[in-house]
């Protein structure tokens, strides 16, 4: 849901870009190239196997997780039929049993699927090094076919170093604080 703001954004974003260059572009003549996010990632061959190799072993974490909340639920239910019959020491223990099994569920999911996790970092594995590679396509793409700036639907891909205007902003930002 997020992303989807963040990605329209983007778009939008890089459409006024677009929009206010393209009078800049008739006049100095610059090539402006776009490209497909969503296309990249279906049609590269690479993307897709570490999609294939991301869905098993989130599979593999998911079966696991669902393997403990069964055995967990397994507990309870035995725990409810019996409990009227157990005496108060054995409910005890049947209970700290419950609790350490959902403990270990609890620090199981955070591990796995918490912020910092092994799907994140599993995730990033995969997926980093062809991000790297695809960068590197796209600016091989805008240096050999001479363009300017190359936009994707998520934000610009590439834009030569000649049009950036950083040191000038810094510069008018430090004439505004005198």
């Amino acid at each position: 849901m997020k992303k989807t703001g963040i990605t329209s954004l983007a778009v939008f974003s890089t459409l006024v870009v677009i929009l206010l260059c393209s009078g800049i572009a008739n006049a100095q003549g610059l090539k402006i190239g776009f490209i497909t996010d969503d296309r990249i990632y279906q049609e590269y061959p690479a993307w897709q196997k570490a999609q294939e190799d991301w869905e098993t072993e989130r599979k593999a974490w998911e079966e696991e997780a669902t393997t403990m909340r069964q055995e967990l639920q397994e507990m309870y239910d035995e725990y409810d039929k019996q409990k009227l019959i157990l005496s108060d020491e054995k409910k005890r223990e049947r209970e700290a049993a419950i609790r350490t099994k959902e403990q270990a569920l609890d620090a199981f999911t955070k591990s796995i699927f918490g912020p910092g996790g092994k799907a994140e970092m599993k995730q990033n594995q995969l997926v980093q090094p062809l991000l790297d590679k695809i960068h590197k396509a796209i600016e091989k793409v805008a240096v050999d076919g001479n363009y300017d700036v190359i936009f994707t639907l998520q934000g610009i891909g590439y834009i030569k170093d000649s049009y950036d205007v950083t040191d000038e902003v810094l510069r008018a930002l430090d004439e505004l604080e005198e």
